[in-house]
C-alpha cells in the first residue's frame, strides 16, 4: 500500500545531468540565491559587506533583481513594504555585526506589523564562532542572540549542505500566519568556499495554514447570531490575510458596525453604512464598543492604539480571532480563537445566522456625528484641509507609507485608505524613518502605480540618503515632507506635560535644494497649493519631493480625562 507521503518526485534526465555535472565557479553564495529563486523570489534588498561578499558575487550569476539601499535599516524598511504589498517573503541580504545590527529597528517594525521579511546575514568565519574573543572584524559573542527577541525565528547555517533547507524553513516561517521577519546567518567561509553541491532547482514554498478550531467557531457563531448589539474591531490581520471581502459579508449578515485599527486601515469600506471608520482614539467610539454585548475582534491584539491607550473596558462578551498566539487574550478575557483571519471568517460565514437590525446604521451615524463635532470644536481646519488635500491628490489605487509624524497620527483616524493594503505606517513599533524607504520597496514591488511617502522633517533626516537609491533605480515615489522645524509630536507631548519642550527643535537643510542635488525634482508648496503640487509630482514618472512648511497640531486626546 502506498501513502501520499511516501511518493517521491523522480528527477528528469536533464535534472539528473545538471545535478551530476554542476557548472564550475559556484560558491556557497550561489546556493543562497539559487534557493531564493527556487522558492519564487524575484527581488532582493540589502547592502554588501566584507563577510557577505560571497552572496553578492553570486547575484551576478542569477536572475534576481537587486535593490541596494544606503543604510541597512532602510533596506529592512524597503523589504518590509515589499512583503506587505506582494505577500511574498522579501529577501534582505546583510553583512555581519554593525551591518546586521543596524537592521534591528526595521525588523522590529516588520514583527509588529506581521510583514514577511527573510533576512540573510553573513557571520564571521567558522573558526571565530563559539563566543571566543578572536578579534575578527564585526565579531560578536553571539550574533543570533541579538535577533531572537525581535524576529519570528532564527536559522543558523554552519555547512553548505544546510543552506537550502535552512532558507526554505525560514521562508515558510516568514509566510506562515502570523507573517513576520526571520533571520538566517551563514559564516563567511561557508559563503566563499567553492561548492560541488548541485544547483538548487526548486523548493517547497507553501507555508502551513492556521485553521480555527471548529468547536470555538461554533460557539462564536452562536454568540454573534443571538447578539443584540454586536460590533467588530478589524485589525491588520484582516489585511494580511486578504480577508476584507469576507469581513464585509459577515458584518452585513450580522448588521454589525465595524471599526478598523491603524493597522487594519482599508479592511472595511470607509463610507459603508456600518463603518465607524478608524476613530479608535475617541471616547465616543470607545463608549460605543464598550456597550456592545458581543464584540468580535479580528486580527488585532487590542494594543495601545487600538484600545484608546488601554482605556477601553468591554462590558460584553469578547471574541478574539488572532494568528499570533501571544496576543490571544493578552489584554482582555475573551473567547480566544487562534487562527488565520481569512479561515476563521470563512468558518463564521458558514455557520452564523443572519441578524435583522434596522438601528445599526443610525447608531453608526450618531457616533460619527459626535466624533465630527468634537473635532470641529478644536479649530483644526489646517490639519483637516492638509489631510484632505493629500487624499484628493493621491490616486485611489496607490499605496501610501507614513512615518511617525503628526499628519500620520491624523491619518490613523481620519484618512480613507480607499481599500485594503494601501495605507501603511510604522505604528507597529513606532520608529522614525519608515516612510520613504518603505515607499521605495513598494515601488520596486509594483512600478505601475505612483507611491506616496509622508514624513516630518525629523523622520526625513533618518532616510535622506535614500534619495540616491530613488534616483539610481528611478523608483516612482513622491515624498511629502511636512517641515515644522522639529519633532512635532514630541514637542506637543512635552509642552502639554511639562509646559515647555526640550531637545525637540532641529536645524534642517533646504530639502528642495538637497533633493535637487541628488537629481530628484523638488518643490516647496503651501497648504492651498498642496493638492495641485502633490498631484503633479505623483503624475510625473520617477522620484520627486514636495516640501510643505507647516506647523500642524494634534486633536485633543480623550484617554487622559
Amino acid at each position: 500500500m502506498t501513502h501520499d507521503h511516501d511518493l517521491v518526485l523522480r528527477p528528469t534526465a536533464a535534472q539528473t545531468e545538471a545535478a551530476l555535472n554542476p557548472p564550475p565557479g559556484r560558491n556557497g553564495g550561489d546556493l543562497v540565491v539559487e534557493t531564493l529563486a527556487g522558492l519564487g523570489a524575484t527581488t532582493v534588498f540589502g547592502l554588501p559587506g566584507q563577510h557577505a561578499l560571497g552572496m553578492f558575487d553570486a547575484l551576478r550569476r542569477s536572475d534576481l533583481r537587486y535593490v541596494g539601499l544606503r543604510v541597512e535599516n532602510n533596506a529592512g524598511f524597503a523589504a518590509d513594504a515589499y512583503g506587505r504589498i506582494t505577500g511574498e517573503a522579501a529577501p534582505l541580504l546583510l553583512s555581519t555585526g554593525p551591518g546586521a545590527l543596524t537592521s534591528l529597528a526595521a525588523l522590529q517594525e516588520a514583527a509588529a506589523a506581521s510583514a514577511p521579511v527573510l533576512a540573510i546575514s553573513s557571520q564571521v568565519p567558522t573558526a571565530g564562532l563559539g563566543g571566543g574573543r578572536h578579534g575578527y572584524l564585526h565579531e560578536l559573542p553571539d550574533q543570533a542572540a541579538s535577533f531572537r527577541g525581535v524576529v519570528k525565528s532564527v536559522h543558523t547555517v554552519r555547512a553548505q549542505s544546510q543552506i537550502p533547507s535552512a532558507i526554505e524553513a525560514a521562508w515558510k516561517s516568514a509566510l506562515s500566519a502570523p507573517h513576520g521577519p526571520v533571520w538566517v546567518e551563514i559564516p563567511q567561509d561557508v559563503l566563499l568556499a567553492e561548492t560541488s553541491i548541485p544547483v538548487v532547482t526548486g523548493g517547497d514554498a507553501f507555508p502551513e495554514e492556521l485553521p480555527p478550531r471548529p468547536e470555538l467557531t461554533a460557539v462564536a457563531a452562536d454568540l454573534l447570531s443571538k447578539a443584540a448589539r454586536p460590533a467588530i474591531i478589524a485589525g491588520g490581520g484582516v489585511v494580511r490575510a486578504d480577508a476584507s471581502g469576507k469581513l464585509r459579508r459577515l458584518a452585513e449578515r450580522l448588521n454589525a458596525p465595524v471599526v478598523t485599527t491603524p493597522g487594519g486601515k482599508g479592511a472595511f469600506p470607509w463610507e459603508h453604512p456600518l463603518s465607524l471608520q478608524s476613530w479608535l482614539e475617541d471616547r465616543h467610539t470607545t463608549d460605543f464598543l464598550e456597550d456592545a454585548d458581543v464584540l468580535l475582534v479580528i486580527g488585532s491584539g487590542l494594543g495601545e492604539l487600538s484600545s484608546n491607550y488601554h482605556t477601553f473596558k468591554p462590558r460584553g462578551r469578547v471574541i478574539q480571532i488572532e494568528a499570533d498566539l501571544g496576543k490571544l487574550e493578552s489584554n482582555h478575557p475573551a473567547l480566544g480563537i487562534h487562527a488565520d483571519a481569512r479561515l476563521a471568517l470563512q468558518a463564521l460565514l458558514e455557520t452564523v445566522d443572519a441578524r435583522a437590525d434596522d438601528t445599526a446604521a443610525d447608531r453608526v451615524r450618531s457616533v460619527l456625528s459626535l466624533v465630527g463635532a468634537r473635532i470641529a470644536a478644536q479649530e483644526l481646519t489646517l490639519e483637516q484641509d492638509v489631510l484632505a488635500a493629500v487624499r484628493r491628490a493621491l490616486p485611489s489605487d496607490s499605496p501610501s507609507f507614513w512615518d511617525m509624524t503628526i499628519l500620520a497620527y491624523w491619518a490613523w483616524s481620519a484618512f480613507d485608505a480607499k481599500g485594503p493594503n494601501r495605507m501603511h505606517s510604522a505604528q507597529g513599533a513606532g520608529g522614525l524613518g519608515y516612510g520613504f524607504p518603505a515607499a521605495l520597496g513598494a515601488a520596486a514591488a509594483d512600478p505601475t502605480r505612483p507611491v506616496l511617502a509622508v514624513s516630518g522633517d525629523g523622520g526625513a533626516l533618518y532616510s535622506i540618503a535614500e534619495l540616491a537609491t530613488a534616483r539610481q533605480y528611478d523608483l516612482n515615489v513622491t515624498w511629502l515632507i511636512v517641515d515644522d522645524g522639529g519633532y512635532g509630536i514630541l514637542r506637543e507631548y512635552m509642552t502639554d506635560t511639562f509646559g515647555e519642550a526640550t531637545a525637540t527643535e532641529l536645524a534642517r537643510p533646504d530639502y528642495v535644494a538637497l533633493a535637487e542635488s541628488f537629481g530628484v525634482p523638488g518643490v516647496r508648496t503651501t497648504p492651498s497649493a498642496l493638492e495641485a503640487d502633490l498631484a503633479k509630482a505623483l503624475a510625473a514618472p520617477g522620484p520627486s519631493v514636495v516640501v510643505l512648511p507647516a506647523l500642524l497640531r494634534m486633536f485633543a486626546p480623550t484617554h487622559l480625562g
